[in-house]
C-alpha cells in the first residue's frame, strides 16, 4: 500500500537537533517479538506499557526508552513493558529526507479496530500491530510517545473517557490535555480495545511531546515517562526523583469538536498555523477545501495540531474549546 500523495503546507524547516539513538541493543527483548521487552518485578501490580516509535520519524520516545533500559529503571510491582513499534519505517530515518520515514506503507496508528486488524487487507504496518497486539491488550495502562512536525507545546492527548483525562491530571505535566476522539482515517492504538470502554480499568494516554527533532521534545517524553510511572504505581516516585524535573503547572483541558478531514488535493490554510493558536470569533475562515470554506464553530476556537502535508482522508486539524483553566 503506497503512501497517499500530499501537499506539504507548511514553509517552517526544523532544526535538526538530536538524532536517532541507536536501539539495536534492544532487538532481542524477551518476548518473541522484536524491540518489545517485558520487564517482570515479580509481585502484584498492574501491567504497564510504554511505546515508543509508532512513527519512524518520531524519535524522541526512543531516547526516553533508552534511558530507561541504561539506568535500569524497572517495575518494583507489576510489569513493565517497553515497546519500540514501527522499527522498520525507523530503520529507514535519514536526516535529510526525515519526514519520509513515519511510515512504510501506511499509517500504523490508524489500524486499531477490530475491522482492520482482523480484516483481509496486508501491509508492513499492519503485520506489525497484529503482532503488537496481544501485548498492547495485555496492559492495563499505556503510554505511547509522539512528537509533532510544527514546533508547539506539548500536548498531552486523553480520549474521551474520563479515566483518560484522570491519569493525565495525575502525571501533572504537561498542562495541555486534549480530549479528542481521534481520526476519521482509522483508530489509535491509545484508543484500542479496554482503553475505550468506560466499563473497563484500563486508560491510555498519547502524548505529542513537541517537534520531532527538537532537544527539548526528548525531555518531554522522558519528563512524561518517568511520571507516568510513577502515577501508575509501576515505580515509587522516590526512586525517580533523581531524573524528574521539579514542579506542575496548572492544567487547561481541551475539549475537541471533531477532526477536520481533508476532502480534496486541493486543501489550503489562510495562514500558517503552529497549534494551540485560540481564534477568537465564530465564524472565521481557516482554511478553502476545494470550494469548501472551512470556518471556527464556536467563539475562541482552539487550533489543535495543524497538519504540515494534506491528502484525502487525512485530518487537517482539529478544532477544540478550552473546557477548564
Amino acid at each position: 500500500m503506497a503512501q497517499a500523495s500530499a501537499v506539504a503546507q507548511s514553509s517552517y524547516i526544523p532544526d535538526m537537533e538530536v538524532l536517532p539513538p541507536d536501539i539495536s541493543p534492544y532487538r532481542k527483548g524477551n518476548t518473541g517479538l522484536d524491540y518489545v521487552t517485558t520487564l517482570d518485578s515479580g509481585r502484584p501490580g498492574p501491567h504497564v506499557m510504554v511505546n515508543a516509535l509508532t512513527h519512524g520519524n518520531e524519535i524522541c520516545g526512543a531516547h526516553a526508552l533508552a534511558f530507561l533500559f541504561e539506568n535500569r529503571i524497572g517495575p518494583a510491582r507489576g510489569k513493565l513493558t517497553l515497546s519500540f513499534a514501527n522499527v522498520e519505517a525507523f530503520s529507514r530515518f535519514d536526516p535529510r529526507r526525515p519526514y519520509e520515514s513515519r511510515y512504510v506503507d501506511e499509517d500504523l496508528n490508524r489500524v486499531w479496530s477490530p475491522d482492520v486488524l482482523d480484516g483481509p487487507r496486508q501491509s508492513r504496518e499492519l503485520a506489525r500491530a497484529r503482532a503488537l497486539r496481544a501485548v498492547v491488550a495485555e496492559a492495563d495502562y499505556l503510554l505511547d510517545l509522539h512528537s509533532m512536525h510544527l514546533p508547539c507545546e506539548p500536548l498531552m492527548l486523553c480520549g474521551t473517557q474520563d479515566k483518560g483525562l484522570a491519569l493525565a491530571r495525575q502525571l501533572g505535566y504537561p498542562r495541555h490535555l486534549v480530549r479528542d476522539r481521534g481520526h476519521d482515517a482509522g483508530r489509535r492504538m491509545r484508543d484500542y480495545g479496554a482503553f475505550d470502554d468506560p466499563g473497563q480499568p484500563q486508560a491510555a494516554l498519547l502524548i505529542e511531546c513537541g517537534q520531532h527533532w527538537s532537544a527539548a521534545s526528548v525531555t518531554v517524553a522522558l519528563q512524561s515517562t518517568l511520571r507516568f510511572l510513577a502515577a501508575t504505581g509501576a515505580v515509587p516516585a522516590e526512586a525517580l526523583a533523581p531524573h524528574l524535573h521539579a514542579g506542575t503547572a496548572e492544567p487547561v483541558v481541551i475539549e475537541v469538536s471533531g477532526p477536520v478531514t481533508v476532502t480534496s488535493r486541493s486543501f489550503r490554510f489562510v495562514e500558517e498555523y503552529f497549534g494551540l493558536e485560540i481564534i477568537p470569533r465564530e465564524g472565521t475562515l481557516i482554511a478553502t477545501d476545494g470550494s469548501v470554506e472551512v470556518r471556527t464553530p464556536f467563539d475562541d476556537c482552539v487550533l489543535i495540531m495543524p497538519a504540515r502535508t494534506l491528502a484525502p482522508g487525512q485530518t487537517a486539524v482539529r478544532m477544540g474549546r478550552i473546557v477548564s483553566p
